[in-house]
């Protein structure tokens, strides 16, 4: 392959994609941004383009696909409306360390400054959710642009890195060098390992290996950066409990013994929060530790245990527990150090191990009474876990899915099997992600549960699903209410409900509307057979299921369960 390439910057743009391994572009097309949709409808042969119903929704897809692949998800919008649509699904990546490329399209050179009618400061718009803001001022400059953007976006903590291109530019005849370029370099391209000072890993293990209650917390860092195996012996050599955030679902092996599940203020098991609260010496690894992922910083307490925290971020490291040791730097190079300096303490972890084992078999076995109308989602879960098992990738939105799923699914080995919103916690989020994760794993199935306040928002989505003929399983837990605000109303400001009650809306036929066969499903026998069917028919369905008010059938949601027992004040994020 020659390593000169001349056209015009459309398609210096498509090529450089295609070098840097990008197979698929999530977007919605634009008046700016023709000349693009004509450069990559004459390359379909090498990298397709998945038409979203709005761009918003197409970050979603893009975002979920990185997750899913670990490479770089790739998302493209126009000028104006099609700009400011796409920063609505670009907090939660953002927030998340998803590594994406955002294109937009911008007007021509020419109108700057003329309020053209989709003229707007793109790089003031994107600068909240995005780790730089570049303009492509030259034909010239594109490939250059484009790998630099990949690279960065995977560099230090991943994110979205933003190209903003004038449509003249798109015109313009221009010619790259990919002489330096290699070829796939969108994939899993952490450009630089940094280690944390040895001393500092030393001082960790030491830690671990005197104290009387050691723990680890996971995020998300753990995927992207490969360490499981790492982090398990060190885990089985300290006899530590090991709890995750929610987006570090999968980064420990909820079946093995050490596993406390998820914990925090949403989704944690009690004695996940439990364990963390009365841990003496707490590592984290790869996660913000912010309030919710630490139920208001009381799962590990701020300034009682002793703190190590190890991210690739030196702003996040250490930031939210004053008076911890940071290590900085990418835990795939830190934790063998800390390993290294740990001696094996096999009592411990026979006594640890006995303790959370004891617990698990109690928190599982600890049911509700069923609800007096609708489904419990807990029992939605766990139907489709004992149907799937661990073959099924499981996305949830905000709301009713994210503390069932994080409860309760229980995930098996260590990699993403369930994708939860937790960067902004943004609505909408689990039918677009679905699609995204479709393409990424397209050999498993993919389930997708929703919500009343979300369907709203992503109901266009299920004509991509359907046109794409994505065999993803929809399940839509209807109450009638944006239920998440409404408990908030409900146990803090003495049931004042407003703004939060919707209009009855047959979902059913919204969904065969779009093309996709569904059913209405108010048993749980009912609901078993449906599953058996879809997971046999491998084909797009959705399944409407009645479910209870969130203050009546109690979600696993921490701050709630405390106002139970005393507890007045709304929790704060």
């Amino acid at each position: 392959m020659s390593t000169t390439y001349k056209g015009t910057g459309a398609e210096i743009l498509v090529e450089a994609l295609v070098r840097a391994g990008v197979m698929v572009l999530f977007g919605f097309p634009g008046d700016t941004g023709v000349a693009l949709y004509d450069a990559l409808a004459r390359r379909q042969d090498q990298i397709t383009h998945v038409l979203a119903r709005d761009e918003r929704a197409a970050a979603s897809m893009a975002d979920g696909y990185a997750r899913a692949s670990r490479r770089i998800g790739v998302v493209e919008a126009s000028s104006g409306g099609g700009a400011t649509f796409l920063v609505g699904g670009l907090g939660e990546p953002f927030a998340a360390s998803v590594p994406l490329l955002v294109i937009t399209s911008d007007i021509h050179r020419s109108s700057r400054g003329t309020s053209a009618i989709t003229e707007v400061d793109q790089q003031k718009l994107f600068s909240a959710v995005t780790k730089a803001q570049w303009v492509v001022e030259r034909a010239d400059d594109m490939a250059d642009r484009v790998m630099a953007a990949v690279a960065l976006a995977w560099d230090g903590r991943p994110g979205p890195v933003s190209l903003i291109i004038p449509e003249d530019v798109f015109d313009e005849p221009g010619t790259a060098d990919f002489a330096t370029v290699a070829p796939g370099s969108g994939r899993d391209a952490q450009t630089v390992r940094q280690p944390a000072w040895p001393s500092a890993a030393t001082a960790a293990a030491q830690a671990l290996s005197r104290a009387r209650r050691p723990a680890l917390l996971l995020g998300s860092g753990v995927h992207w950066s490969q360490t499981y195996s790492v982090v398990r012996e060190l885990a089985e050599h300290a006899g530590a409990g090991v709890a995750t955030t929610i987006h570090g679902k999968g980064a420990f092996d909820e079946s093995h013994p050490l596993s406390l599940g998820v914990v925090g203020a949403n989704g944690a098991r009690d004695y996940a929060n439990r364990f963390l609260a009365d841990a003496d010496v707490v590592l984290m690894v790869g996660t913000r530790a912010n309030s919710t992922d630490t139920d208001g910083f009381q799962s590990p307490r701020r300034g009682e245990p002793r703190v190590f925290h190890l991210d690739i971020d030196p702003t996040r490291a250490g930031r939210n527990y004053p008076g911890s040791t940071p290590l900085v730097g990418d835990a795939a190079v830190i934790l063998p150090h800390v390993l290294k300096s740990l001696p094996e303490d096999s009592a411990r972890r026979s006594a640890t191990q006995r303790e959370i084992l004891a617990e698990r078999a109690r928190f599982e076995q600890q049911r509700a009474l069923p609800p007096q109308s609708g489904l419990s989602p807990r029992d939605v879960v766990e139907a489709l876990q004992a149907a799937y098992g661990h073959q099924a990738v499981v996305v949830g939105d905000a709301g009713t899915p994210t503390p069932y799923l994080a409860a309760y699914w229980r995930t098996e080995g260590t990699r993403r099997e369930v994708i939860l919103p937790r960067g902004h916690g943004a609505m909408g989020f689990a039918l677009p992600t679905a699609v995204g994760l479709a393409w990424a794993e397209p050999e498993r199935p993919i389930i997708a549960l929703t919500t009343d306040g979300s369907l709203g928002m992503a109901c266009g989505e299920l004509d991509t699903i359907a046109r794409l003929d994505s065999p993803v399983l929809i399940l839509h837990l209807s109450n009638g209410s944006l239920g998440w605000i409404k408990a908030l109303q409900h146990f803090y400001l003495e049931r004042r409900y407003f703004g939060v009650d919707l209009k009855p809306v047959d979902a059913v036929k919204i969904a065969e509307g779009f093309g996709i066969p569904a059913i209405r499903t108010p048993t749980l026998a009912a609901l078993q057979e449906v599953i058996a069917q879809a997971k046999a028919g491998l084909v797009p369905r959705f399944v409407d299921i009645p479910v209870p008010e969130e203050f009546d059938y109690l979600p696993p949601v921490a701050p709630w369960a405390a106002t139970l027992v005393g507890a007045a004040e709304r929790p704060v994020y």
